[in-house]
């Protein structure tokens, strides 16, 4: 749910994520890692990340990128995709204001957690649009519910990126695709906010729908703000 290159068009359906943009921001952030222990710092490869200072400029009223990013960075995320010899790499939260067409504004916080195979994003959104109004919108989408709540299963391109370490050269080109969970906030589809589960794979092989909706079900009730009005 993020402005920011490459981002593919939602149809209209701002408070739908641009994985696109997470994407290439994770695999940044993972070439900067890299720099950092080549040049001679500190290995703690054997510790998983913990949850980078946030970017917030919300306000209270909202969940925050730092408690999304402490939902999401959970000890057994990696039992929960289904890589459970893999640990957190990179760790990251933000909340931030989508600025619509008009001028108006919409509370997009968000957080991401990159592996070894995965990457997962896991977004709020308090604009107005129900699930199953986002789900007519949606080509592929696939209605579900998830604990009860109204949800829809949906793709959404990437895009990959590349670095020449040594010429300073990055290329970009089509990445893989991203599965994607769509629930609505409330039991009730009232169109009062959604939160949305991101996953996709660092290599070309699509990702698992049981993983995604195993780390919606244990991470969705505990966020702030899930069921409650």
């Amino acid at each position: 749910m993020t402005e920011g290159f490459g981002e593919p068009e939602k149809d209209g359906r701002p408070g739908l994520q641009a994985v696109a943009a997470v994407a290439l921001f994770a695999v940044v952030v993972g070439v900067l890692w890299a720099q950092k222990e080549f040049v001679g710092q500190k290995d703690t490869s054997a510790e998983p990340a913990a949850c980078s200072k946030p970017d917030d400029h919300l306000p209270a009223r909202y969940v925050s990128g730092a408690k999304l990013c402490a939902a999401l960075d959970r000890p057994d995320l990696p039992a929960l995709l289904g890589t459970s010899s893999e640990r957190a790499e990179t760790a990251d939260g933000s909340g931030q204001w989508l600025t619509l067409a008009g001028g108006r504004k919409i509370a997009e916080p968000e957080a991401t957690v990159t592996l070894k195979t995965y990457s997962v994003k896991l977004t709020a959104s308090y604009d107005d649009m129900t699930v199953s109004e986002a789900g007519g919108l949606l080509g592929d989408a696939r209605r579900t519910t998830v604990l009860g709540h109204s949800a829809v299963v949906y793709s959404s391109p990437t895009i990959s990126i590349g670095f020449d370490l040594g010429g300073g050269k990055a290329t970009t080109g089509p990445g893989g695709t991203a599965r994607c969970v769509l629930v609505a906030r409330h039991g009730k589809d009232d169109g009062k906010g959604t939160f949305e589960v991101a996953l996709w794979r660092q290599d070309d092989v699509p990702p698992d729908d049981t993983a995604l909706m195993r780390v919606a079900e244990q991470v969705l009730p505990t966020v702030p703000g899930w069921n409650e009005d």
